[in-house]
Parts: C-alpha cells; sequence; structure tokens
C-alpha cells in the first residue's frame, strides 16, 4: 500500500527570497492528524482553519523546505490550497467496506456496500 505521494504544486509557494518551490509530498492522514488538529487552538477559534492545520500536519516536504508548519499553507497560493485539499481527499478517500449476500428470493449473489451507521 502506498502511503507517501509526490506532488507538483500548480503556482507553487514562494519564499521570501522569491524563490519558488512546487515539488513535495504527502503522506496518508492518522486519526491522530485529525484528532490533534480538531484541538489545536486555532481551529477552536476559528474552524475553517482545519485545513490548514490538517495539510501542515500531512505535507511531509516541500522541496527546500526544512519543515511545514501552518504559516508555509497559509502563504500557499488559492491555487495550490485548492490543489493540496483535492489531493488529501484522493488520497485518503476510503471505500466503505462490502461483502458478498444472496438475494433469497432469486439465489443472486450481489456486493453491497457495509453501512455501520444506525439509520431510523
Amino acid at each position: 500500500m502506498e502511503t507517501i505521494y509526490e506532488f507538483t504544486l500548480p503556482k507553487g509557494y514562494v519564499d521570501n527570497n522569491g524563490g519558488i518551490h512546487r515539488v513535495g509530498k504527502m503522506r496518508l492522514a492518522t486519526a491522530g492528524d485529525e484528532i490533534s488538529a480538531t484541538r489545536d487552538p486555532r481551529v477552536l477559534s476559528n474552524p475553517s482553519y482545519l485545513t490548514i492545520v490538517i495539510l501542515s500536519k500531512v505535507i511531509t516536504e516541500i522541496e527546500g523546505l526544512e519543515v511545514i508548519t501552518p504559516t508555509h499553507i497559509e502563504r500557499l497560493f488559492t491555487a495550490d490550497l485548492a490543489f493540496l485539499q483535492d489531493m488529501y481527499q484522493r488520497i485518503n478517500d476510503v471505500e466503505p467496506p462490502k461483502m458478498q449476500v444472496v438475494c433469497p428470493e432469486c439465489g443472486h449473489i450481489h456486493e453491497v456496500p457495509v453501512n455501520f451507521t444506525q439509520e431510523g
């Protein structure tokens, strides 16, 4: 299973010297990443900051930067932020588990998603 994904930002992160950094890596998110991000004081005061904090945790590398911080993510162009949000969703998307069931009337085997939530 792949857990680290390379990316190239559409615009690139511009550092204080005007250098542009486009190539980086993102890892799969863990439950701990999402839980700790929801406890971050910046997120508690502004829930829309959640994306910034989570991306700063799962982006492991942007060429030329030693550490990725929320400030780095804040300074991205909106096109790059949208690109990274989309990538995060795609690589962390988990299909619901499926199981095979047999129709009691016709005997046909179907594959259906398992729903772990209880509804009405």
